[in-house]
């Protein structure tokens, strides 16, 4: 199964995530199959890849509960059909 889900990078005390699809079985800073966008909490900027996290989401994709809030921001949900909108 495959997750979105954030993976870590940047320095010490200045965290900067990826946003990553990844199998659910690999750690969090495990290899990724694709980056899909990025996000920085300190400036609060993010950015997303749309195709390519519709490509995943439609294939299955399951988002973790702060990337499902980080998409549901950019309005990325709006793009997906109501049916395929199953989540945890």
């Amino acid at each position: 199964m495959v997750k979105l889900r954030l993976k870590r990078c940047g320095r010490k005390q200045r965290a900067i995530y990826r946003i990553v699809a990844i199998d659910v079985r690999s750690r969090r800073e495990g290899k990724d199959l694709r980056r899909v966008g990025f996000y920085d909490p300190m400036k609060n900027q993010t950015f997303l890849n749309v195709p390519l996290i519709l490509y995943f989401l439609e294939r299955g994709a399951q988002p973790t509960g702060t990337v499902q809030n980080l998409l549901k921001k950019a309005e990325v949900f709006k793009e997906l059909s109501p049916n395929q909108m199953k989540f945890n």
